[in-house]
């Protein structure tokens, strides 16, 4: 029994900013020199984003650090932000409606009501609290108190991957109508000091939640896309490569230079043996959806599959318009192929803390 997708829905707040505006806000808050604005300008303009959507509106972080200095003057670089748990209470005034606003749209989609939902699977790293996000859509959306719940938690950006892996095998049972919702406000985490390792997700991330509606039920109907099979490989040597901590003020990405060389290397090899375990090679795969970590980690994804840049326009496509939404990033991509009747068999692709890559095979 195979999880036969019936409806994907996307939702992103209100507050949208440009690259632009992102890395003027950074030379105000974070740099301290010519030498580092110069830098970080190169920065954001190479990472292949274009437009964000975010939960506050991006000069709040000027008012933050004005309660912090002197009361007329913002000092660059001389604070570390909101506390973590200010952050938190941010997550848990926003994630709740903005992953209900995805959810609506998948169940529309499937033309699905919500008493019809029998399992709920939450995805997200971004954010903790309880009750928490599947709280809020059973109790917003009016699905049934019996609803059985999972929640997908801190995995970073292929945790829709790993949700869905939860989808495919709760498919097992014919009686089950699973609604899948990945959530992540990655903006509430924002550094404001001068790092190297961990400034760099200033420049990609935004906010966004995509939610699934599907079942194990058979379809006659070709253009309904199934999750056949997914799979996941640990990198060797890579266990420092990608990292993601709950720090005092925030939570703490760090991303090595070395990924997109260890993608490029390692990730044929596995790909290579994991299709061949399900009666497929590379050459027989005709779409990627490839999570965009970043315009290096797809240049590395690309180089070692040997794809050309067309097989990850969408992924591109996404980066550019939204940034990396960390989780909810390949559902963006998946809804958009989807609607374009992309060809299948379609491999998602996601890279996360480990360095683990994910893998789900659509038919």
């Amino acid at each position: 029994m195979s999880f036969q997708i019936r409806g994907i829905g996307t939702a992103v707040p209100e507050h949208r900013m440009s690259q632009t505006e992102a890395a003027y806000l950074a030379h105000e808050v974070i740099c301290r020199s010519d030498q580092e604005r110069r830098l970080l300008s190169v920065l954001y303009r190479k990472a292949g984003v274009e437009n964000r959507f975010m939960a506050l509106p991006h000069r709040i972080a000027l008012d933050w650090l004005k309660p912090r200095e002197t009361p007329d003057e913002i000092v660059a670089g001389t604070t570390l932000g909101p506390t973590t748990g200010e952050r938190m209470k941010f997550y848990a005034e926003h994630a709740t409606p903005l992953a209900v606003n995805a959810a609506r749209s998948a169940l529309s989609a499937a033309k699905t009501r919500p008493q019809e939902i029998t399992h709920l699977i939450t995805v997200s790293c971004t954010g903790f609290h309880a009750p928490g996000v599947d709280f809020g859509l059973i109790h917003e959306l009016g699905l049934r108190p019996t609803t059985q719940r999972i929640q997908v938690g801190f995995m970073g950006c292929h945790g829709a991957i790993n949700g869905l892996r939860v989808a495919h095998a709760l498919a097992a049972d014919p009686s089950a109508r699973v609604l899948l919702c990945a959530v992540e406000l990655c903006s509430l985490h924002y550094r404001f000091q001068w790092d190297p390792e961990r400034i760099v997700a200033n420049a990609l991330f935004g906010d966004g939640a995509a939610a699934v509606v599907g079942d194990g039920a058979a379809s006659e109907k070709t253009e309904e896309w199934r999750v056949q099979a997914t799979g996941s490989c640990l990198l060797p040597n890579s266990n420092e490569a990608m990292t993601w901590n709950v720090g005092d003020h925030g939570f703490e990405m760090t991303l090595d230079a070395r990924v997109p060389a260890l993608i490029q290397e390692h990730l044929r090899p596995w790909l290579t043996e994991w299709l061949a375990s399900h009666g497929l090679s590379l050459a027989d795969i005709r779409s990627w959806a490839i999570h965009p970590g970043g315009p290096k980690i797809l240049q590395g994804a690309e180089d070692s599959l040997e794809l050309g840049p067309s097989a990850t326009a969408v992924s591109r496509e996404v980066l550019a318009q939204h940034g990396n939404m960390s989780s909810p990033t390949v559902l963006f991509i998946l809804d958009r192929m989807r609607q374009a009747n992309a060809p299948r068999p379609c491999v998602a692709l996601g890279f996360g803390p480990g360095l683990f890559a994910e893998a789900a095979l659509f038919v």
